[in-house]
């Protein structure tokens, strides 16, 4: 199974989960602003991550996210972080649906910053999902 990982992260904090999901499957998480980002290969399982940034999706993410095709992903997955809510994952869920990409119904969330109970929680989640 090919996974990737990608996210956007202006504090640091989504970086921090995304790395420990990339980290249990042995891959690397890639900004969705790096210009590796692009998915050259079909990705049988996406990680996508990112965080609200008032009230919305930040540009880098929602750009990535409208350029996606859904043959590119077998299904995503989404992860986020933020200071006060969860909606940023209501919002990449649209954006991927919108595209007709499937999406997987459970999440990861991380609430204010990620300690190692969190990332370890992370890598437990991304080998689940990722068999």
């Amino acid at each position: 199974m090919k996974a990737a990982v990608r996210f956007y992260s202006r504090s640091g904090n989504t970086k921090l989960v995304a790395d420990a999901i990339a980290g249990a499957l042995g891959i690397s998480a890639v900004s969705v602003d790096a210009p590796e980002a692009e998915l050259k290969e079909k990705a049988d399982v996406l990680f996508v991550g990112g965080a609200l940034y008032a009230y919305g999706l930040d540009r880098h993410l929602k750009d990535y996210l409208a350029n996606l095709s859904a043959g590119q992903v077998g299904k995503a997955v989404i992860f986020s972080t933020s200071w006060i809510s969860k909606h940023s994952i209501d919002l990449i869920r649209k954006a991927l649906e919108a595209k007709g990409i499937p999406v997987e119904k459970e999440t990861f969330y991380v609430k204010n910053k990620a300690g190692q109970e969190q990332l370890e929680a992370a890598a437990a989640f991304a080998k689940k999902i990722a068999g």
